[in-house]
Order: structure tokens, then sequence, then C-alpha cells
């Protein structure tokens, strides 16, 4: 089986880079028979953020949209046409030459013509955001039209891929139109042999310092919980251009010594280990995969019930708890209560740390596998999941 990846590049240290690399080398190293290709288009020469299997064949295509990132928009905009028309091209032929049995896009510039190309290949898309998140009816009347004119022939090309993949139960209901679309969550690539016992008094949140992660929202509860909780300490782990607005409110808020902004780390598996309770604040999400991290390490989460992932995830009551989204007195009130029954919380993360397996790469690896397969097949047509 021979499968392609596409996506602009390897040298971020994002979400999608992260689980398409890992994705990869898992199907590379450990499915007899696969043979893996990525490729990128503005890689160029820079380093290659997280470490790619040897057995994955890595290509380039060199086609950079937006380098150098100082160039202006106007100049942007007038280079874009020849932009595009040589990286279809390139791309075609990439395919043309390798001729995989399965091409997989992240849905960027390519998911305007993959469908077209005739190398033989079925073509799957994978959405690593939510639709949710594309901000209808923040852009004004025009704004607007010229939003529903995208999504409309965004779903026009997505519905000419043979499937469309997404994160949740919950995104697929936001596609009703679309006939080929399945279900497979992102898996857990960070497993560990260590967990916690959830008695030290940390909490632990993780994610970029941008309005999406609603780390503002967090702070905003956390002074409430650590009023009446001040011997527990909430960490929160990330980087991001809203770190010194958040800090100051954390300053304004005199918490400075219970509500600490860290850094970015690449042990945070260790740092879910030392905490007790994870929070996700965030407003949405495309999956939540900082939720299934935390609970394979034994640490029950309290979620908002954003769109989407969290309700896919959270079996709520058992292994974690949900919010009402936004709700910054409940998000208060549900941390507190973890922090004051103790057996209650160490419970549920040993229950998180039991429902959290079925993320396991191998499982997940496993749907992946079942869809190739049956994508591929001459005998058996693929059925809506």
């Amino acid at each position: 089986m021979k499968i392609a990846y596409y996506l602009p590049s390897l040298y971020a240290p994002g979400g999608l880079e992260r689980i398409v690399t890992f994705k990869a080398n898992y199907l590379a190293e450990h499915c007899e028979g696969y043979e893996v290709y990525i490729i990128t288009s503005e890689q160029r020469d820079r380093e290659i953020h997280f470490a790619l299997s040897p057995k994955v064949k890595h290509i380039d295509i060199d086609v950079a949209f937006d380098w150098p990132f100082n160039q202006s928009t106007i100049s942007k905009l007038l280079k874009y046409p020849f932009r595009y028309h040589k990286f279809r091209k390139r791309f075609t032929r990439l395919l043309m030459d390798i001729r995989p049995d399965i091409t997989l896009s992240t849905i960027r510039r390519e998911v305007k013509f993959i469908h077209s190309i005739a190398d033989g290949s079925k073509k799957v898309g994978e959405f690593h955001v939510t639709r949710y998140s594309y901000g209808v009816g923040k852009g004004g009347f025009f704004g607007n039209l010229l939003q529903k004119r995208w999504e409309k022939e965004l779903q026009k090309n997505l519905q000419q891929l043979d499937k469309f993949v997404v994160l949740t139960h919950e995104e697929a209901t936001f596609w009703p139109d679309l006939e080929n679309i399945c279900v497979i969550p992102n898996p857990i690539i960070t497993p560990t042999d260590r967990f916690s016992d959830c008695s030290a008094r940390q909490i632990i949140a993780a994610g970029r310092y941008a309005p999406q992660k609603g780390f503002d929202i967090l702070i905003e509860a956390w002074k409430i919980v650590s009023k009446k909780h001040p011997s527990w300490i909430l960490r929160i782990y990330g980087d991001g251009a809203l770190r010194d607005s958040f800090q100051q409110r954390i300053n304004d808020l005199e918490m400075t010594g219970s509500c600490i902004l860290e850094h970015t780390v690449p042990n945070i598996t260790d740092k879910y280990c030392e905490s007790s309770i994870f929070v996700l604040s965030s407003r949405f999400e495309g999956f939540g995969m900082v939720i299934t991290e935390a609970m394979s390490c034994g640490v029950p989460p309290v979620s908002f019930d954003c769109p989407c992932g969290p309700k896919d995830i959270i079996d709520d009551g058992k292994d974690g708890l949900l919010v009402e989204n936004g709700n910054i007195e409940k998000l208060a009130e549900k941390i507190s209560w973890l922090i004051e029954n103790e057996n209650i919380r160490m419970e549920m993360g040993q229950q998180a740390r039991i429902n959290a397996q079925r993320f396991r790469m191998e499982n997940i690896v496993e749907h992946w596998k079942l869809l190739f397969e049956e994508l591929t097949s001459d005998n058996q047509s693929p059925q809506k999941s």
C-alpha cells in the first residue's frame, strides 16, 4: 500500500505537522507493506521540526506562496496566479510519478484540483480544524458574502473526494450535505508509563496563548477558585502573542503565586503526571488532543463543552467533567468540586486513563488501515461511516 500525505511544510511545531509526521512514521515502521510519502511545497531548506522516520520519503516541490514572510500583500496577490499554476503542475506531476494508492489532502490549496489528478489514487481529505471556527458573521455584509461563496466552493470540492475524514461525530453534523464523510479521531502520540495519582495540589492547562484557547477565561475562573483553595496552583504551558496581556491580568488580580504562565516544554507528559486536574478553556477546538493526552496520564479533565471534541472524548461525570461553554462561574465551580472531592478525583483519573486507551496510536491506525483497504478494494465499495 503506497500512501502519500500532503501538507504545506514540516518546519512548524504545529498540531497538523505533529499528527501527520507521527502517523506517517507509525505506518512506515509498524505496518507491513506500507510505503509512505510526505509531500510538502514550502519546506525549502528549513529543518523538519518533528523527527521523521528514515522509512518515510519526504519530497518538497518548492513552491512557496508565503515566502518571503515580509512580502507585501500586493506582491503576494500579484504573484499568486503564477505560483498556484506552478504548484498545481508540480503536484500533479509528482503524483503521476509516485502513483500512490491513497493520496491524503490536508484541505489546503490542493483540495481545489486533487480529485481531478488521474494518477489512480483514491483521494482522502483530513480535516484537522472545525467548520465552526471559520468566522461566519465576523466580516460584515461583503465579508459574509465572500465567506458563503468560499464555503460553497469548499463543499463542492469536498464532495468530489473519495472520503472526507473529520475528527469528531459532532463535527460530522456540521457537514449534513456530504455523503462521503467519516470520523476518525486523532491518536495520542505521547504515550507514557508514568501516571498521576491525583494527589498533588496542582492543576494544568496547555496550548497556544491565543484567543481560541480561552486562557483569559481560565484566569478569571481561577480568581474564584484560588480564593477558596489558596494552596492550589494553576500552571498554564504555552507560548504566543497574548503572553504579556495574560501576565498583566494575573498581576492585576494579584495571583502571581498561584497562576503561573510556563513556556512550552518538550516533556509535557511529565507535567501532566505532576498534576491532579487538567482544564480546557477553549472557545472551540478541532479535536482537543491535550484532553486525551492528560487522560492517558490519569489526569481527569474539566472542559468547556465547546465545539468540537470534548463531548466526543469525555464521559461527563465518569472520567471528567463538561462545563457550559464560556461560563466562568461554572468552570470555577467544577474545578473547585474536583479539588474538594479527592476520592472522586482519583477515581475519575483512573477511569480517564482506561478510557483514553481507545485513542492510542495502534488503535487509531487500525481505523485508517480499514479505510484504506475499503477504498482500494475492487470488490467492496466504501461505506458511509
